[in-house]
């Protein structure tokens, strides 16, 4: 068994005895991984409390070649996911996150990226900033790491640009926008705004830093998270359990 060190995020637990615990990590040099972590139950265990979900600790465990688990052998706390105790929509996207995380990546598949999308997130969530955009912004970075990202630039049918005077319809079946001349007659299907395709495109394309200069309408948010939702839905087979709990 080889020895690995990495920084992890815990983003699943599940007890596997009296004493200890099976935890999942998304790592920055590994990817998804799971090990078992003996002992990792007790209160003044050898992990020193650094298994909390969502907590971010630096890691030592045996990788195994076969198909069992990974055993941990230590983990040291570097920041711990503390969310406003007012704001449980923070604390529920910070769990969303982590279904992400667990359902949309592969073990040992490292996005570098995305660990770091990942921890400004939670950032962001803890300080109680922006927290719509902010996962929003997360989700894209998700789906651009793993190649899901829907196409923005053009029409899925025709090729035709974006037009800003425009409304498009959004088909996640097809991964994309349709013009309004490749639309169906009467279709009731979900529009969305050439304005809100725009800050779509902004969104995935910026900095971390950007959600904190700019403002979505109510109508772009509810449009963002149809999209964002649907997408992300479609590549799980479900519709993601955390997002049950938040409000917007």
């Amino acid at each position: 068994m080889q020895s690995e060190k990495a920084d992890a995020i815990v983003i699943r637990l599940a007890d596997f005895s009296n004493t200890s615990r099976v935890v999942t990590f998304f790592t920055r040099e590994f990817g998804k991984t799971t090990a078992i972590a003996k002992g990792g139950k007790r209160l003044k265990g050898p992990f020193d409390s650094a298994l909390d979900l969502l907590s971010t600790c630096r890691i030592v465990f045996l990788r195994k070649s076969s198909s069992a688990l990974d055993i941990l052998t230590e983990a040291s706390l570097t920041d711990r996911f503390r969310p406003p105790s007012d704001s449980l929509n923070s604390f529920y996207a910070g769990c969303y996150v982590a279904e992400l995380l667990g359902g949309l990546t592969e073990e040992y598949d490292p996005h570098e990226h995305l660990f770091d999308a990942s921890i400004h997130a939670l950032r962001q969530f803890a300080d109680g900033n922006n927290v719509h955009l902010s996962l929003l912004k997360f989700e894209l970075a998700t789906l651009q790491e793993i190649g899901q990202l829907p196409s923005f630039d053009d029409c899925v049918h025709c090729a035709e640009l974006i037009d800003v005077e425009e409304s498009y319809t959004f088909r996640v079946s097809q991964g994309g926008l349709v013009c309004p001349r490749c639309q169906h007659a009467g279709s009731s299907e979900h529009q969305i705004q050439a304005g809100t395709v725009a800050l779509l495109r902004k969104l995935a394309n910026s900095s971390d830093c950007f959600t904190s200069r700019i403002t979505a309408s109510p109508q772009q948010l509810r449009e963002m998270r149809f999209t964002l939702t649907a997408t992300v839905s479609s590549i799980l087979g479900r519709r993601p359990s955390s997002l049950r709990y938040l409000q917007f």
